[in-house]
Protein backbone atom coordinates (compact mmCIF):
# COMPACT_ATOMS: atom_id res chain seq x y z
CA UNK A 1 0.00 0.00 0.00
CA UNK A 2 1.34 3.23 -0.85
CA UNK A 3 2.79 5.40 1.81
CA UNK A 4 -0.22 8.38 1.20
CA UNK A 5 -2.88 5.66 0.95
CA UNK A 6 -1.60 4.09 4.56
CA UNK A 7 -1.86 7.58 5.93
CA UNK A 8 -5.63 8.08 4.63
CA UNK A 9 -6.42 4.85 5.98
CA UNK A 10 -4.60 5.41 9.58
CA UNK A 11 -6.50 9.13 9.47
CA UNK A 12 -9.57 7.78 8.75
CA UNK A 13 -9.35 4.91 11.78
CA UNK A 14 -8.17 7.16 14.25
CA UNK A 15 -10.56 9.74 13.48
CA UNK A 16 -13.45 6.72 14.69
CA UNK A 17 -11.63 5.90 17.24
CA UNK A 18 -11.72 9.28 18.55
CA UNK A 19 -15.56 9.94 18.02
CA UNK A 20 -16.25 7.21 20.16
CA UNK A 21 -17.58 8.25 23.20
CA UNK A 22 -15.45 6.89 26.35
CA UNK A 23 -13.81 8.22 29.83
CA UNK A 24 -11.58 10.75 27.68
CA UNK A 25 -14.54 12.62 26.40
CA UNK A 26 -16.67 12.43 29.84
CA UNK A 27 -14.12 14.01 31.61
CA UNK A 28 -13.37 16.73 28.75
CA UNK A 29 -17.16 17.72 28.88
CA UNK A 30 -17.34 17.38 32.58
CA UNK A 31 -14.43 19.60 32.93
CA UNK A 32 -15.09 22.31 30.27
CA UNK A 33 -18.92 22.92 30.98
CA UNK A 34 -18.08 23.35 34.95
CA UNK A 35 -14.62 24.73 35.51
CA UNK A 36 -14.38 26.39 32.09
CA UNK A 37 -13.24 26.41 28.59
CA UNK A 38 -8.89 26.53 29.91
CA UNK A 39 -9.33 23.68 32.18
CA UNK A 40 -11.15 21.72 29.69
CA UNK A 41 -8.05 22.36 27.55
CA UNK A 42 -5.70 21.45 29.71
CA UNK A 43 -7.37 18.03 30.81
CA UNK A 44 -7.63 17.25 27.16
CA UNK A 45 -3.80 18.00 26.84
CA UNK A 46 -2.74 15.69 29.66
CA UNK A 47 -5.22 13.25 28.17
CA UNK A 48 -2.97 13.68 24.60
CA UNK A 49 0.27 13.66 26.63
CA UNK A 50 -0.52 10.41 28.17
CA UNK A 51 -0.76 9.27 24.35
CA UNK A 52 2.33 10.96 23.27
CA UNK A 53 3.86 9.16 26.19
CA UNK A 54 2.79 5.59 25.03
CA UNK A 55 3.59 6.05 21.34
CA UNK A 56 7.22 6.52 22.75
CA UNK A 57 6.66 3.29 24.63
CA UNK A 58 5.63 1.47 21.82
CA UNK A 59 8.31 2.83 19.53
CA UNK A 60 11.01 1.72 21.62
CA UNK A 61 9.62 -1.05 23.02
CA UNK A 62 7.96 -0.80 26.16
CA UNK A 63 4.41 -1.48 25.24
CA UNK A 64 5.42 -4.88 23.69
CA UNK A 65 6.43 -6.14 27.10
CA UNK A 66 2.65 -5.19 28.30
CA UNK A 67 1.73 -6.61 25.25
CA UNK A 68 3.32 -9.79 26.27
CA UNK A 69 3.65 -10.16 29.78
CA UNK A 70 0.56 -11.45 31.92
CA UNK A 71 1.70 -9.64 35.13
CA UNK A 72 3.28 -6.62 33.48
CA UNK A 73 -0.54 -6.10 31.85
CA UNK A 74 -2.15 -6.87 35.16
CA UNK A 75 -0.25 -4.68 37.41
CA UNK A 76 -0.69 -1.40 35.20
CA UNK A 77 -4.64 -2.81 34.63
CA UNK A 78 -5.53 -2.86 38.37
CA UNK A 79 -3.15 0.27 39.42
CA UNK A 80 -5.36 2.13 36.52
CA UNK A 81 -8.64 0.66 37.86
CA UNK A 82 -7.51 1.84 41.20
CA UNK A 83 -7.26 5.21 40.58
CA UNK A 84 -9.94 5.71 38.49
CA UNK A 85 -12.05 4.29 41.22
CA UNK A 86 -10.92 6.60 43.56
CA UNK A 87 -11.54 9.61 41.44
CA UNK A 88 -15.00 8.83 41.24
CA UNK A 89 -15.52 7.53 44.24
CA UNK A 90 -14.57 11.04 45.47
CA UNK A 91 -16.45 12.63 42.82
CA UNK A 92 -19.74 10.44 44.27
CA UNK A 93 -19.09 11.11 47.80
CA UNK A 94 -18.01 14.34 47.71
CA UNK A 95 -19.37 16.63 44.95
CA UNK A 96 -18.51 19.93 45.46
CA UNK A 97 -21.22 22.93 46.18
CA UNK A 98 -20.06 25.35 43.89
CA UNK A 99 -17.18 25.89 42.02
CA UNK A 100 -13.52 27.16 43.82
CA UNK A 101 -12.32 30.67 43.91
CA UNK A 102 -10.62 32.26 41.92
CA UNK A 103 -7.79 31.69 44.06
CA UNK A 104 -7.60 27.76 44.10
CA UNK A 105 -7.17 28.10 40.35
CA UNK A 106 -3.31 27.31 40.24
CA UNK A 107 -3.98 23.93 42.15
CA UNK A 108 -6.85 22.73 39.65
CA UNK A 109 -5.01 23.58 36.61
CA UNK A 110 -2.41 20.97 37.38
CA UNK A 111 -4.67 18.22 38.84
CA UNK A 112 -6.39 18.23 35.83
CA UNK A 113 -3.73 17.94 33.49
CA UNK A 114 -2.22 15.38 35.59
CA UNK A 115 -5.59 13.76 36.03
CA UNK A 116 -6.01 13.55 32.51
CA UNK A 117 -2.44 12.19 31.43
CA UNK A 118 -2.43 9.58 34.33
CA UNK A 119 -5.99 7.92 33.89
CA UNK A 120 -4.05 7.40 30.36
CA UNK A 121 -1.25 6.14 31.32
CA UNK A 122 -2.67 3.86 33.62
CA UNK A 123 -4.82 2.21 31.06
CA UNK A 124 -2.92 -0.68 29.47
CA UNK A 125 -5.48 -1.27 27.02
CA UNK A 126 -3.96 2.01 24.80
CA UNK A 127 -0.67 0.36 25.13
CA UNK A 128 -2.08 -2.58 23.86
CA UNK A 129 -4.39 -0.45 21.12
CA UNK A 130 -0.93 0.97 20.18
CA UNK A 131 0.74 -2.10 19.71
CA UNK A 132 -1.76 -4.18 17.73
CA UNK A 133 -3.13 -1.26 15.62
CA UNK A 134 -0.39 0.90 15.17
CA UNK A 135 2.28 -1.41 12.90
CA UNK A 136 -0.71 -2.28 10.36
CA UNK A 137 -0.44 1.02 8.78
CA UNK A 138 3.71 1.38 9.34
CA UNK A 139 4.77 0.50 5.26
CA UNK A 140 7.24 -2.53 5.09
CA UNK A 141 11.11 -0.58 5.37
CA UNK A 142 10.28 2.55 6.71
CA UNK A 143 11.55 3.21 9.69
CA UNK A 144 9.80 1.49 12.94
CA UNK A 145 10.25 4.41 15.58
CA UNK A 146 9.89 7.64 13.14
CA UNK A 147 6.64 6.51 11.71
CA UNK A 148 4.97 5.12 14.88
CA UNK A 149 5.56 9.13 16.59
CA UNK A 150 4.01 10.35 13.10
CA UNK A 151 0.89 8.09 13.14
CA UNK A 152 0.60 8.78 17.54
CA UNK A 153 0.95 12.32 16.37
CA UNK A 154 -1.78 12.26 13.82
CA UNK A 155 -4.01 10.62 16.50
CA UNK A 156 -2.98 13.16 18.90
CA UNK A 157 -3.93 16.09 16.49
CA UNK A 158 -7.14 14.64 16.12
CA UNK A 159 -8.35 14.38 19.77
CA UNK A 160 -7.03 17.75 20.23
CA UNK A 161 -9.63 18.86 17.27
CA UNK A 162 -12.02 17.04 19.01
CA UNK A 163 -11.21 18.31 22.52
CA UNK A 164 -11.91 21.80 20.93
CA UNK A 165 -15.12 20.87 19.67
CA UNK A 166 -16.10 19.35 22.46
CA UNK A 167 -15.26 22.34 24.05
CA UNK A 168 -16.82 24.90 22.20
CA UNK A 169 -20.05 22.86 22.49
CA UNK A 170 -20.25 23.33 26.32
CA UNK A 171 -20.36 27.40 26.31
CA UNK A 172 -23.56 28.17 25.05
CA UNK A 173 -25.26 26.22 27.81
CA UNK A 174 -22.57 26.73 30.41
CA UNK A 175 -23.76 29.53 32.47
CA UNK A 176 -26.71 27.30 33.21
CA UNK A 177 -24.70 24.26 33.53
CA UNK A 178 -22.89 26.15 36.38
CA UNK A 179 -25.29 26.24 38.75
CA UNK A 180 -25.09 24.75 42.01
CA UNK A 181 -27.06 21.58 41.71
CA UNK A 182 -26.29 20.93 38.27
CA UNK A 183 -22.54 20.93 39.28
CA UNK A 184 -22.98 18.55 41.66
CA UNK A 185 -25.02 16.32 39.28
CA UNK A 186 -22.19 16.88 36.78
CA UNK A 187 -19.79 15.49 39.80
CA UNK A 188 -21.40 12.32 40.50
CA UNK A 189 -22.73 11.30 37.02
CA UNK A 190 -18.62 11.63 36.17
CA UNK A 191 -18.19 9.84 39.34
CA UNK A 192 -20.10 7.30 38.25
CA UNK A 193 -18.98 7.20 34.76
CA UNK A 194 -15.05 6.68 36.36
CA UNK A 195 -16.64 3.71 38.98
CA UNK A 196 -18.09 2.17 35.71
CA UNK A 197 -14.95 1.95 33.65
CA UNK A 198 -12.63 1.38 36.33
CA UNK A 199 -14.91 -1.82 36.82
CA UNK A 200 -14.74 -2.52 33.36
CA UNK A 201 -11.16 -2.07 33.04
CA UNK A 202 -9.72 -4.34 36.37
CA UNK A 203 -12.97 -7.26 34.92
CA UNK A 204 -11.72 -7.31 31.84
CA UNK A 205 -9.71 -9.30 29.68
CA UNK A 206 -7.51 -8.51 26.89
Amino acid sequence: MPIADNLIAFTLAATLLTLTPGLDTALILRTATVEGRKQGMRAALGINAGCLLWGAAVAFGLGALIAVSELAYNILKYCGAGYLAWLGINMLLRPRQALAPAGAQGQRVANWFLKGMMGNLLNPKVGIFYVSFLPQFIPQGQPLVAWTFGLVGIHVLLGLLWAMILIAATQPLAGLLRRDKVIQWMDRATGLVFVLFAARLALGRR
